[in-house]
């Protein structure tokens, strides 16, 4: 059952990706030029809420579906490993047109070639876990 409730949770959120036009290529184009806030009043919008719900989550202990109760581990402190991490994931964010949720919905909605790309991802993500042991972090 709980399978069907993250399926359904997992379409709605695809639908609001393409309504909002986030997963389109010409507005992540406009982003990367500074030409639009639409992507940046999503993504401030996500970020805002993220903060609330965590809040919410923290002061009222609410529990996950499972009943466990949901931990926050706090993030190591570093700079320069976030500024290099995300200035790669937005490269290759500029460079596909798609970070990883848009890519889902490209592909639901049609689009065929982001295909490409969401193999690439794949087969980049397979190539991180085979060095992931030898690189500096």
């Amino acid at each position: 059952m709980r399978s069907i409730i993250y399926l359904g949770i997992g379409i709605f959120f695809g639908i609001v990706l393409f309504k909002s036009e986030a997963a389109s290529w010409f507005r992540i184009y406009e982003m990367f030029q500074f030409r639009s806030f639409h992507m940046y009043g999503i993504i401030g919008s996500a970020v805002g809420l993220g903060l609330i719900i965590t809040q919410v989550i923290k002061r009222f202990k609410i529990k996950s579906f499972y009943g466990d109760p949901i931990i926050f581990v706090p993030k190591e402190r570093s700079f320069i490993k976030y500024i290099f991490g995300g200035t790669l994931f937005g490269l290759g964010w500029a460079l596909a047109g798609a970070c990883p949720g848009p890519m889902f919905v490209l592909l639901g909605a049609g689009y065929l070639p982001i295909l490409i790309v969401l193999i690439s991802a794949i087969l980049g993500t397979l190539l991180y876990g085979i060095v992931k042991n030898k690189l500096p972090h």
